[in-house]
């Protein structure tokens, strides 16, 4: 029999609202992502019996360099969109893409009608203009006896000869923002309390409805990667004593098994090349801009917990999700810090 070690809570300095703040990280050339401080775990007397044998540490400092990202971009190709009107304001675009690495439909859920696909709008042979709005591919907004997909009376969209579609340099005058967000049907339906993966998806929206651009690139990589099945599997291995990294470390899947060179392509094909990510996690932050920076991250935008914001009033509340924040924190090494508590 062996048993998994739980780390411990490390002290932190705060700031004058008595709340962590995190670090700042820069993406300049001679940013070293290996610097980013690791915290080792510390034992303690609570432990989870397992009879399988023990696994590898979750995180290594391997993983926080570009080494083991794929040579080259999957192939994305951006089937259809359509205008949403959501509850954040502007209305959103929703794109769905099919790819050459998995049988799943990602998404990206676009905020701004002027980012568009380069694989959606370009002019295919023998199409109509009525099957490019049929599957979205137009400018402005649809109305009933619309004949024309290219021009909406005040606009024209303009293609190269052939039928790419001739992007204005002068479109995006700012880093876009984009966040990078995982598929969590625990969390965004079923209102689970073990993680903050819902939140996340609501602040983001938030965020970007009130700029009214931006971009939400959304992955059907369920349980960072493992599936809805295991996850629920994981989950009881967390109410046994596990934290997430052990959990699916004990299932014989990695800590983090997401792929994020699909979302590197969606944002390529978007003409998002120049951005500002929201995240906590250095990891993604080094996936996301690909082995030969296909994408520029030049700002990193923090998800702090709602719940740990100066009123405290707002946000998810539970043992669960303190516990998944510590781990993130401590075995992730996400650029998150725990308030203190006075």
């Amino acid at each position: 029999m062996t048993s998994i070690k739980h780390p411990q809570p490390s002290a932190a300095s705060t700031n004058s609202q008595g709340i962590r703040t995190p670090p700042t990280l820069s993406t300049s050339p001679d940013l070293d992502v290996n610097r980013i401080p690791m915290v080792t775990p510390k034992p303690s007397t609570n432990s989870l019996p397992v009879t399988t044998p023990q696994p590898p540490p979750a995180i290594t400092q391997s993983m926080r360099n570009k080494s083991g990202l794929p040579d080259s971009l999957p192939h994305v190709k951006c089937l259809a969109r359509a205008r949403i009107p959501t509850t954040q304001g502007p209305d959103i675009f929703l794109h769905l893409y099919e790819n050459n690495i998995d049988n799943k439909e990602h998404l990206a859920i676009v905020f701004g009608e002027d980012i568009r696909s380069r694989s959606l709008f370009k002019h295919y042979p023998g199409e109509t203009q009525q099957d490019r709005m049929t599957r979205g591919a137009y400018i402005g907004r649809l109305t009933p006896g619309r004949t024309i997909a290219d021009s909406d009376g005040t606009d024209e969209l303009k293609f190269d000869k052939e039928g790419n579609l001739i992007i204005d340099s002068l479109t995006y005058t700012d880093p876009t923002l984009v966040r990078i967000h995982s598929e969590c049907y625990t969390g965004e339906t079923a209102w689970s309390a073990r993680c903050d993966c819902g939140e996340q998806f609501d602040e983001a929206g938030r965020i970007m409805g009130e700029a009214g651009h931006g971009c939400m690139v959304y992955l059907r990589q369920e349980g960072r990667g493992i599936g809805l099945g295991e996850k629920l599997k994981a989950y009881n291995l967390q109410d046994l004593g596990a934290d997430t990294v052990e959990a699916n470390l004990i299932l014989r899947h990695p800590a983090d098994g997401r792929n994020f060179s699909l979302a590197t392509a969606i944002l390529v094909d978007l003409g998002l090349v120049e951005i500002k990510l929201l995240t906590n996690n250095p990891d993604k932050i080094v996936a996301v801009e690909g082995k030969h920076q296909e994408v520029k991250v030049l700002e990193r935008v923090p998800m702090v917990p709602l719940s740990w914001g100066k009123d405290g009033k707002n946000g998810i509340r539970s043992k669960e999700i303190e516990g998944y924040l510590s781990t993130k924190i401590e075995r992730m090494g996400h650029l998150l810090e725990k308030p203190i508590k006075i």
